[in-house]
């Protein structure tokens, strides 16, 4: 909740440091960190009510994946912050940016510590929503509003599939805990959860609905086209959400679910495998190849951030360990060579003045240790030994290659996609690394160095990326292993599916240089090979691709664009041609529709009509009603707008009348004041009204007598079914006991009204969420009547 805090109070501390708020953010997320390493070596979970009628509950739990998880987003924060505070020199709104910022590190940090269903969807949109906001800080940008529209249709509505998975999932389990005694998580409740999932055939549909949230989410193919928009953010924020934490959450998911998915002992393919290894790999060389055909930097960063993920994907995929740890490990090793690109881009940018790759090279005379990163993470992206990236590359070769010697047939696509793919991840991370040698560009000029609070967060995770891969060397000559080795062991602990007895085994992770000739040693040193053996023609590849990517229909964008202007489309051809259809055809298909819906509703329920009975009708009544009758007839056939508002008022006053028969008083006190109201709005506007009706065709008055019958009989049926139940205990005796100040006070607010009018008491307390939305709806309209209203001053309407 730290960052939840900070950020409330964030605009006011800009208030006083001004640019130094970087800094006093980048102390919450340091703090942020430090809790975080404290709970190093636990696991365990806690819980704080939270909506227990529902059983929802502020569940966290700890344990190897959420640390790693927390790491990142608290550690790369930290850096992020500190980077922000030069960078973000001169630019607009960063009370706003460090405010979202703070608050997105806190959703992060829910998600990862999340241990309840429910709770994990609130944190999970709450990135979606910083997120949206971060992206579009540029607000008065086209491509701004753009960029933040697509990520949020796309996230959001991916997180709504998952939020009904989730739900699924709770309605064959009955609890909304992911851990704890009765989480469906706990490995000792993981099988069973699985096995009522498949009785109730809600297996694949779960599986497939949280999918679709974590491939929104993750930017996997196809609904990776908002990750490239998404770098109309600042740079530091590219760095922090769309490299090393937000777009993990999708890959996060799928860890997480990872043990009630996938089966203890897998004979054929598993559904789980299947979808997810096909997706992680068919986006990881998608979205390699259009990283390949980039011409900005950030946007070949983009794609080859949704091309790493689909290599998470790809790894939590496969149903052998291999493929575990090769999700885990790659989470880390990603973050790390990605976020310190995605900065080295921020200094190219601002002290280069572009982000064109054409116009970019040479630059490692200028910027001698910028180079010195870029060296260190573009090998590690693009799998070279013995830099951190290739050992995780090489994991998911084995996970590959184990999956196919296992299944045989199509199988063997596996290893195979995975190396093609492989190559084109080599490509674009040597064109990019090649941005700091070679000649300079005619017209680039001098490029200044950056100032130390830019330089020094990418110069740290510079290193920390150079020394995993230093640690597979010492693993290599049998050094004993280090601490990251059993801190990753946790993580891949937290994503196996549990053995016989529910128990998951302790892993001994360790990762080392090839020392013979393996079959993952040789898919390595293929895509090497091949890497450099194309490299050479990198130009031409570019332009091939770009030519593919020319016709319409093979990019993504195109459908998505098709689609929302689709969807908006047809909505302003119908205005414009309705606009002139008179009030009585909108009327005529509102009720109609109504009408044929709720009566389908019916047919489809099966209703049948309840018996009328208990009824008592006195002469009183009926006489009410036949003049109420007569009104409404005279009202059908009235020829102008004084006699129609007259016989109006007198079916509304005999409503009232039939209120008071009825023993209802405030009933008929509001339908006179309500009879009386629609009497003088009449009076006043006719006379800005033609003095009589007109007349309507035949065709047209049968329609409308028929559509008025419908509507009849459908009330009449609702008011039949509604008023059927019979409860033995009424409400009304709740609101009596319940409404009034009781004799002792206890817990008064929670359980009393506290009243002396049970209907003000009903209308506040009980159904306070209804008349909080009246109240609601009032205030928009008031201020749709005052835009009118100044739009009119100013002359922008007549």
């Amino acid at each position: 909740m730290l960052p939840f805090a900070a950020a409330a109070v964030t605009p006011l501390v800009y208030r006083v440091l001004r640019d130094r708020t970087a800094y006093y953010a980048a102390a919450v997320a340091l703090a942020c960190f430090g809790m975080v390493a404290s709970l190093l070596g636990t696991n365990a979970s806690v819980s704080f009510p939270w909506i227990p009628s529902l059983g929802v509950s502020l569940r966290f739990y700890v344990d190897g994946l959420s640390l790693l998880i927390g790491f990142l987003a608290s550690g790369v924060g930290v850096l992020i912050l500190t980077y922000s505070g030069r960078y973000m020199d001169g630019e607009p709104g960063k009370a706003k940016y460090y405010t979202t910022l703070l608050a997105f590190m806190g959703s992060m940090l829910g998600v990862a510590f999340a241990a309840d269903l429910i709770s994990l969807f609130v944190f999970w949109e709450l990135t979606s929503l910083t997120s949206f906001v971060l992206i579009g800080h540029y607000s008065d940008r086209p491509s701004a509003q753009y960029g933040a529209r697509k990520s949020m249709l796309i996230t959001v509505a991916g997180g709504l599939f998952m939020l009904i998975g989730f739900l699924l999932i709770h309605n064959v389990t009955g609890t909304y805990a992911m851990f704890g005694p009765d989480g469906i998580l706990t490995p000792v409740n993981v099988a069973n959860a699985s096995e009522q999932l498949h009785s109730n055939g809600l297996f694949v549909p779960a599986l497939v609905l949280i999918a679709v949230g974590a491939a929104a989410k993750s930017a996997q193919v196809p609904l990776h086209i908002w990750l490239p928009n998404a770098m109309e953010a600042p740079t530091p924020v590219s760095a922090f959400l769309h490299s090393a934490t937000m777009v993990k959450a999708g890959v996060y998911l799928v860890g997480r679910f990872r043990p009630l998915f996938l089966p203890e002992e897998v004979h054929a393919i598993p559904d789980w495998m299947l979808l997810f290894a096909i997706l992680g790999l068919v986006t990881m060389t998608v979205t390699a190849i259009l990283a390949v055909a980039a011409t900005d930097i950030k946007e070949l960063l983009a794609y080859s951030t949704a091309s790493h993920l689909g290599l998470i994907i790809a790894g939590f995929g496969f149903a052998s360990e291999f493929g575990a740890e090769t999700g885990a490990f790659h989470i880390l090793n990603h973050a790390m060579f990605k976020a310190a690109l995605f900065l080295v881009a921020g200094i190219i940018a601002h002290e280069a003045g572009t982000r064109t790759i054409d116009h970019l090279g040479g630059l490692w005379r200028d910027l001698p240790i910028t180079a010195a990163v870029t060296v260190i993470a573009a090998l590690g992206m693009a799998g070279v030994p013995p830099f951190n990236g290739f050992y995780s590359k090489e994991l998911l070769f084995e996970s590959a290659y184990h999956a196919a010697h296992v299944h045989g047939g199509l199988a063997w696509l596996f290893p195979v996609v995975a190396v093609f793919g492989s190559i084109f991840t080599f490509l674009y991370s040597v064109r990019f690394m090649m941005l700091f040698f070679g000649e300079k560009p005619t017209g680039l000029g001098h490029v200044h160095r950056p100032p130390l609070a830019m330089l020094v967060p990418p110069v740290i995770l510079g290193i920390i990326a150079a020394l995993i891969g230093l640690g597979g060397v010492t693993d290599t000559f049998g050094i004993a292993p280090t601490a990251l080795d059993h801190f990753v062991g946790t993580v891949v602990e937290s994503v196996l599916p549990p053995g016989p007895g529910g128990h998951v085994e302790a892993v001994h992770f360790s990762y080392h240089l090839p020392t013979a000739v393996t079959p993952a040693a040789v898919m390595s040193a293929v895509t090497i090979g091949l890497g450099l053996v194309t490299y050479p023609y990198y130009d031409d590849l570019h332009e091939g691709v770009n030519r593919l990517l020319a016709i319409d229909p093979l990019r993504v964008n195109w459908w998505y664009d098709n689609a929302v202007d689709g969807l908006s489309d047809p909505r302003v051809a119908t205005t414009l041609h309705t606009r002139s259809a008179p009030l009585r055809t909108y009327a005529v298909w509102l009720f109609a529709t109504i009408a044929v819906l709720t009566l389908g509703a019916y047919a489809a329920a099966s209703s049948s009509i309840p018996a009328i009975s208990g009824a008592v009708v006195t002469l009183p009544t009926i006489f009410v009603l036949f003049v109420a009758v007569v009104a409404a007839v005279a009202v059908t056939v009235a020829d102008s707008h004084i006699a129609g508002v007259l016989t109006l008022s007198v079916m509304g006053f005999m409503v009232a009348i039939f209120f008071i028969l009825g023993r209802a008083p405030d009933l008929a006190l509001t339908q006179l004041i309500a009879e009386t109201l629609i009497l003088v709005i009449f009076l006043l506007v006719l006379e800005k009204l033609p003095a009589y009706y007109g007349r309507i065709g035949r065709w047209t008055a049968t329609r409308d007598a028929i559509v008025s019958a419908a509507v009849g009989f459908t009330v009449f049926l609702t008011v039949l079914f509604t008023t059927a139940a019979n409860p033995k205990e009424g409400i009304a005796s709740f609101f009596v006991e319940r409404a009034g100040v009781p004799k002792s006070h206890g817990s008064f607010l929670f359980d009393y009204g506290g009243g002396s009018n049970i209907v003000n008491v009903i209308l506040v307390d009980f159904r306070a969420f209804d008349t909080m939305g009246e109240i609601s709806v009032i205030a928009m309209a008031a201020l749709a009547v005052l835009t009118l209203i100044a739009m009119r001053g100013r002359g922008e309407m007549q």
